[in-house]
């Protein structure tokens, strides 16, 4: 048997990797490569397989850039079942729609402001009708319980700690008479995060496939980060500013109200209208409360004891366009929370469009952004941006408040490894090549292991 790695190979996003056990072929992840348009239009070349010759796909967690082209895999022949936690398949569904959603947008501002021609034609990878081909395909499994997949393929899912449903992937794959067990990391959470509990790391393993993307850094202390975030929004004039957080619909959204609730007075949120402008992270967010039983033992107290718990102040769901376009004429008091989360599309833009000008207003950054992306770019402190095809001058006050991330750092990385308990061999993935290189000497020199960096196309003997 053998692996490939034809996704978030020396790159962080567009996770794809296959499994090739005897004849079956699995796929592990079909996700969106993310950034700027020259990266987004890889999304469109084929696959560097027969989509119709996947027998199975496992399906690590919903992050669109691990199941955002499943879709454009089914519309291109894949017939066969997905696999994935409970509730990974109940925020796929929502987070699959509004894909199409937004990659039908995108080809339509291409196409008004003439950049379609421009780059070779931009038009939509799928539409919600391969959407809803896709979605009956979705199995949903619990934590911790051995199921079949193909025969002599066997997976189990535990808890990757990154958004609810996250799964680290043990399979059990026999050929020949041999059977080994091959470990898909997915993304991995930091032990410290509010909400979900702790990665849980696999009691063995012949091979691992484990994430990297933040295998060269150390996030900030969280309760520090907190304070930060808190200490930002205490001194800002709500009179005469307002506050755009761009943020994952799944994870980051819920962690970001679940702060704000718990420090509501301390923070001094009576002096802010919040606006949670998303209706992907609304429904996401249903999600998340229907499945309290994932919750770590804090959140879940404050589930259960709800009428105790607090609501920030303020606090508005705005579902419709143009719900959305009223809140973009607010002018100061307004904490705005919307996605995409890496600005490559969604609400956000209009916002980012009105606000970046005014030097008054405050853009806070909580999550990583792919280079060559819009919020790279804002970061990278440019001087002006382009924003559905108009150049937008950026004044605004940018912060990045880096401890809030979903994913674990170095530190969180290794400790995940260190878990388990035969030091098998690692492939990095899912990481700029320097985070790579970082992770690497780091495990190879702390944890005794042999890790390798596989580029697109390398194939690994198991």
């Amino acid at each position: 048997m053998h692996i490939e790695f034809f996704g978030a190979a020396t790159e962080v996003t567009g996770s794809c990797h296959v499994l090739c056990v005897g004849e079956r072929t699995i796929l592990l992840d079909c996700g969106l490569i993310q950034g700027g348009w020259l990266q987004e239009a890889r999304n469109a070349e084929p696959f560097p397989f027969v989509a119709r010759d996947i027998d199975a796909v496992v399906l690590s967690h919903a992050h669109i850039d691990h199941c955002g082209r499943l879709p454009l895999l089914v519309r291109r022949g894949f017939r066969g079942l997905i696999h994935t936690q409970q509730a990974s398949r109940a925020l796929a569904s929502i987070l699959l729609r509004d894909a199409a959603y937004l990659a039908a947008s995108k080809a339509r501002h291409a196409e008004r402001s003439g950049r379609s021609e421009d780059r070779g034609g931009e038009s939509a990878l799928y539409d919600l009708q391969d959407v809803e081909r896709t979605l009956p395909l979705l199995v949903s499994h619990p934590y911790h319980v051995w199921f079949d997949v193909l025969p002599d393929v066997k997976v189990r899912f535990s808890d990757a700690g990154h958004i609810l449903g996250s799964a680290v992937v043990e399979i059990l794959a026999t050929e020949n008479g041999t059977t080994r067990r091959i470990v898909f990391s997915g993304d991995l959470g930091q032990y410290t995060s509010p909400i979900l509990r702790d990665p849980e790391s696999p009691p063995a393993a012949d091979l691992v496939l484990m994430e990297s993307t933040y295998g060269n850094r150390r996030h900030k202390d969280r309760d520090r980060s907190i304070k930060e975030l808190g200490e930002l929004i205490r001194d800002i004039d709500a009179s005469s500013s307002n506050i755009l957080v761009p943020a994952f619909a799944v994870g980051r959204s819920q962690e970001l109200l679940y702060h704000l609730g718990m420090h509501a007075d301390d923070w001094g949120l009576d002096r802010w209208h919040i606006f949670l402008d998303s209706p992907l992270a609304i429904e996401a967010s249903e999600v998340y409360w229907n499945h309290g039983h994932l919750f770590d033992e804090e959140a879940l107290g404050l589930r259960q004891g709800y009428n105790r718990s607090r609501r920030p102040p303020n606090m508005h769901f705005t579902r419709t366009a143009a719900e959305s376009k009223v809140v973009n004429q607010i002018k100061g008091g307004a904490i705005i929370i919307a996605g995409s989360g890496t600005c490559s599309g969604g609400r956000i833009l209009h916002h980012l469009r009105d606000a970046l000008p005014d030097a008054r207003n405050h853009i806070l950054f909580t999550g990583f952004q792919p280079p060559g992306g819009l919020g790279r770019a804002l970061i990278d402190r440019a001087e002006r941006v382009r924003i559905h095809g108009q150049q937008v001058e950026v004044n605004a006050q940018i912060h990045t408040i880096g401890g809030l991330s979903a994913h674990g750092d170095y530190d969180d990385l290794l400790r995940w490894y260190r878990g388990i308990g035969n030091r098998p061999p690692v492939c990095l993935v899912h990481g700029d090549l320097t985070a790579m290189q970082a992770l690497q000497f780091r495990l190879t020199t702390e944890a005794g292991a042999r890790a390798t960096i596989p580029e697109p196309g390398h194939r690994i003997e198991v």
